[in-house]
């Protein structure tokens, strides 16, 4: 393997050049701001990616999980790549290639039939299991806390104002679906007008409109003919008001703190405007 793949662990490189010998490096499609290598490679004339991370990481499992779990209504259509290789004790898997262009900066980021396939695509996904869980609110309110408790460029008053509100939720049982965790045309492909999905780092049970927030707040923000296509793919919104300001306020916080943590300022700055715009809402 050549030097795009330098950052990856021995046990790593080892099972990789066992799985994929003599591949050829094409693409490195790494952010850069974590510690996941996500490199495109050759081998016998087909494409893969290799997805590799760092020893702190768990979003691999998650990936996994997620290709072994729940992935099959897109991979069944196309619309996801498929699951080659993996090993969650080295951190590290492969899937083949999935053509396309990310819709984020695209001219695709603007056509409502791009986000209402969008929402069939997520409609198939939140479709696949639905369990009630009766401490997912509780921990969800401590994660927040948490990540208040970490280093910040939130206001002092504001931090205060949302650890006060977080501390006066209730914790009502949670209906849980598959969710993908980072919805959002920066993990949409398009390849002739056809959606994929990638990046599932972040997948878990969580409730349905938590796939909802990335979008409201750029998205759906910029222009609301794409929360109506969106809609029109994915069914009946599952916003509820209590649990939706709390979706809001929870990932705001965590967009501020993480996107601080890993010095992506357009990103924070986002995360600011997410608190902003949820402390402004309803309460719950």
């Amino acid at each position: 393997m050549t030097s795009a793949l330098g950052n990856l662990s021995a046990q790593q490189r080892a099972l990789v050049d066992r799985w994929l010998p003599n591949a050829t490096v094409e693409r490195d499609h790494s952010w850069g701001l974590t510690t996941t290598t996500v490199v495109e490679v050759t081998h016998a004339g087909k494409r893969f990616i290799v997805k590799a991370a760092g020893a702190d990481d768990h979003h691999i499992q998650r990936e996994l999980h997620a290709h072994l779990t729940w992935l099959r209504p897109w991979t069944s259509r196309g619309r996801a790549p498929t699951l080659v290789h993996g090993s969650a004790d080295a951190k590290v898997l492969v899937t083949r290639y999935l053509p396309g262009e990310l819709v984020l900066g695209s001219t695709h980021a603007d056509d409502p039939a791009i986000f209402r396939q969008a929402g069939e695509l997520l409609a198939l996904l939140h479709a696949q299991s639905v369990v009630v869980d009766d401490d997912y609110e509780r921990r969800e309110n401590e994660k927040s806390l948490a990540w208040l408790r970490q280093p910040h460029r939130i206001a002092a008053a504001t931090a205060e104002r949302l650890r006060a509100e977080i501390e006066t939720w209730a914790t009502p049982p949670a209906t849980l679906v598959p969710t993908h965790g980072d919805w959002q045309p920066r993990n949409w492909l398009v390849h002739h007008d056809v959606v994929g999905i990638i990046d599932f780092g972040r997948a878990a049970m969580r409730p349905a409109s938590t796939d909802f927030a990335r979008l409201a707040v750029q998205d759906f923000n910029r222009n609301p003919d794409l929360e109506t296509a969106f809609l029109d793919g994915y069914g009946p919104d599952p916003r509820d008001a209590g649990a939706w300001h709390r979706d809001r306020v929870r990932a705001a916080i965590a967009t501020a703190v993480w996107a601080h943590r890993v010095g992506d300022e357009p990103f924070e700055a986002q995360g600011h405007r997410m608190i902003a715009e949820a402390l402004s809402s309803s309460r719950a």
